[in-house]
């Protein structure tokens, strides 16, 4: 039996994949560096804005 793979990430499952801390996922979000979205009173972050991000801080470390 296969398991779906998830399209949003909690903030600890965030703080995991970028290994960073509770309060810098937190200050990415506020900047809208990494967006993510509300759903009751869960903070959910959304797989492809966590890729995107990703993506934006490799393309800018590139020489």
């Amino acid at each position: 039996m296969a398991t779906a793979i998830p399209e949003a990430l909690t903030v600890p499952e965030v703080m995991a994949a970028l290994r960073m801390s509770r309060s810098k996922v937190y200050d990415l979000i506020r900047a809208k560096t990494l967006v993510s979205f509300t759903e009751g009173r869960c903070r959910r972050i959304a797989v492809d804005s966590l890729a995107d991000y990703i993506r934006t801080k490799t393309e800018e470390n590139r020489p």
